[in-house]
């Protein structure tokens, strides 16, 4: 579904991001681990057009989109979430979820009130709240969210999106520990039988082993190890390079 190869990111002689070959198959939910600094992040932007490798493709469904822009990836199927919560604080949760419907399907962004009218695009922003648990705070403020409830906002905005690949980036970043499981059971459900493909990037390794199919560890920019969850904790490079004391 997504592939990645020999994909680098240099800064004058220094590699951010170091030939980096990635693949995702459908319906796989792939974790991202390493330390501070390892390129992570950078490998997202690179993966959905924020940045431009200095080296390298990424392929989506077997077309080239290296040099698509952001929104042209997510057009044709590639969602992300950021480290920071990134939500329309002033606007309501439905409201918030129905723009981002109606981006999607190609409606003008200042057509506030046709968004609010339309039956269909309401029921679609509806059933993306109800998936993630958030039906009953759709006429709230997104910002009088708790950080783990802006959370699952910025992931149904992604569904409403209706993406093939999610890349979701460090989803559990200042999220309260009693709001964990809740947000482990949403992102559990983002693959399922539907097809979906997710790569997540997440410092917290009971979430990654708990959720994913293989983990990808990345050190120095390069990708280091990138195999079934056992077999990478028991990697002794990994071990040495990342993981130590906390096996």
């Amino acid at each position: 579904m997504l592939a990645t190869r020999g994909l680098t990111w240099r800064i004058g002689e220094v590699a951010i991001v170091d030939s980096v070959h990635l693949d995702l198959a459908p319906g796989e939910f792939l974790g991202v681990i390493g330390p501070n600094g390892a390129g992570k992040t950078s490998l997202f932007n690179l993966i959905t057009g924020l940045r431009r490798p200095t080296e390298g493709n990424v392929t989506l469904d077997g077309r080239d989109i290296s040099a698509l822009p952001p929104h042209r990836r997510a057009r044709l199927g590639l969602g992300r979430t950021f480290q920071a919560s990134s939500v329309f604080g002033s606007l309501s949760v439905r409201e918030n979820v129905r723009l981002a419907v109606q981006a999607q399907r190609g409606g003008s962004m200042k057509l506030w009130r046709r968004a609010a009218a339309d039956r269909e695009v309401a029921a679609a922003a509806d059933a993306a709240l109800d998936r993630v648990g958030l039906a009953h705070r759709g006429t709230a403020l997104a910002g009088t969210l708790a950080h783990g409830e802006k959370r699952k906002l910025e992931i149904a905005l992604l569904l409403a999106g209706e993406p093939r690949v999610m890349l979701l980036d460090e989803p559990m970043a200042g999220v309260s520990a009693e709001d964990v499981p809740e947000l482990v059971r949403v992102i559990r459900s983002l693959t399922g039988d539907s097809g979906r493909s997710v790569l997540m990037v997440e410092h917290h390794m009971d979430v990654i082993l708990e959720l994913a199919d293989r983990i990808a560890v990345m050190h120095h920019g390069a990708l280091l190890a990138c195999d079934t969850p056992e077999t990478v904790m028991a990697n002794p490079t990994v071990q040495e390079a990342y993981l130590g004391e906390e096996l």
